[in-house]
């Protein structure tokens, strides 16, 4: 017997609220709301009275609400399995289904690692193309049109990351045609977001801050209009940027931008799920870690690393960067203790960009190879080493 969480969904729009935005005031990750609505996992029972609260109903509505069970299980994949053979048939409410599916699946992305999804995400992909080929002009070609776009910008994302960052080539071809299908649609929000993430692969990957920075401020430019999460989010890679280039004042009049940007968005914002209340944190400290401000950069990233407890591979990210902070400042003992953190997340979700901040944090360490608490964590590096 399938149990679907969809009143809890609809119960949350009718209060008007977001994923993000009870997210934010649960204070856990949007994935958690997407796996609790999905039905995938429950709020623990201490969250229940503030989650019942935030919804205006009580404790029983809110059980109701978990445990409602809706006749969409066998239907849903019926309804799939009929148009698969009949592609050109496809209507709204099946391409509702691929949606919450796929949904589902990039979910997962901070919690597993990325090689674990190809294979589904392909999948879905593969299939979300069929149907689009197949469809009918109107509401629900666009509609696939999109999730087409948001399944290659996973694809990308999932193929970069499986690789340790370094097939940039693949990523950027799933790039590509996410934008390329997002300019069809005229749907500026989506490619901003394709434009961000081959931004991601030119400042983290390439490393060419040049490129990084021309493609962050195309991004934050092509979402100005409509999305000011978005703009905000490609304005903190614009002053990543100009930190990695050195330029401090640039970097500050990015990040006060972004800032301004990201006090806009709201729940219309159809941006909305890319970014989190830690987003300013994380990366004002890896700007201030690039400029040489370690201490500024520490305070940053220790607040912000308490609030990521369930985003894995982006507390990783935050963690690898506190450590070096802590080195730059030889505080050997509180880099450590940051740099097993960040191992203890990566051990499960084999992230690639944590992998490679973590490794260069162990080089920065070689001068004290020698004492007891860094020879441990050498010897637990070399463990997921050779597990990767």
């Amino acid at each position: 017997m399938t149990y679907h969480r969809n009143g809890l969904a609809a119960r949350r729009r009718t209060v008007g609220l977001t994923q993000e935005a009870l997210a934010e005031h649960m204070q856990v990750d949007r994935s958690t709301i997407t796996r609790w609505e999905s039905g995938r996992t429950a709020p623990q029972p201490w969250m229940r009275p503030r989650l019942a609260r935030l919804l205006r109903v009580n404790a029983e509505g809110l059980n109701d609400l978990l445990t409602a069970r809706l006749p969409g299980g066998t239907q849903e994949q019926d309804a799939l399995d009929y148009v698969m053979l009949h592609p050109d048939r496809i209507d709204l409410p099946a391409v509702a289904t691929l949606r919450t599916r796929f949904d589902d699946c990039a979910a997962r992305y901070d919690h597993v690692p990325s090689a674990g999804l190809i294979a589904e995400a392909a999948a879905h992909l593969n299939r979300i193309d069929q149907f689009a080929a197949g469809s009918a002009r109107g509401r629900v070609q666009r509609e696939l049109h999109a999730l087409h776009a948001d399944a290659c910008t996973l694809m990308g994302q999932l193929v970069w990351d499986a690789s340790q960052r370094r097939d940039h080539t693949t990523a950027k071809t799933y790039y590509e045609q996410s934008a390329d299908l997002a300019r069809h649609l005229r749907d500026t929000t989506l490619e901003a977001h394709a434009l961000l993430r081959t931004c991601y692969v030119a400042l983290y990957g390439a490393h060419d801050a040049q490129a990084g920075l021309a493609l962050a401020e195309q991004a934050a430019e092509t979402a100005e209009r409509t999305s000011p999460a978005l703009t905000g989010l490609a304005l903190l890679h614009v002053a990543e940027a100009h930190a990695i280039l050195r330029s401090t004042s640039d970097c500050e009049r990015a990040l006060s931008r972004a800032e301004r940007h990201l006090d806009h968005a709201d729940g219309s914002d159809a941006a909305a799920d890319l970014v989190s209340p830690t987003q300013f944190g994380r990366l004002a400290g890896s700007c201030y870690l690039s400029l040489g401000d370690h201490r500024r950069a520490e305070t940053l990233l220790a607040s912000t690393a308490e609030k990521l407890r369930d985003r894995r591979k982006s507390r990783a990210i935050v963690l690898g960067n506190l450590t070096l902070a802590r080195i730059r400042q030889r505080d050997v003992e509180a880099g450590v203790a940051s740099l097993t953190e960040a191992i203890a997340e990566l051990e499960t979700t084999r992230g690639g960009g944590g992998m490679n901040i973590v490794f260069g944090a162990a080089r920065e360490l070689r001068p004290w190879r020698q004492e007891p608490l860094v020879a441990e964590v050498h010897d637990r590096l070399l463990g997921l080493m050779t597990a990767a």
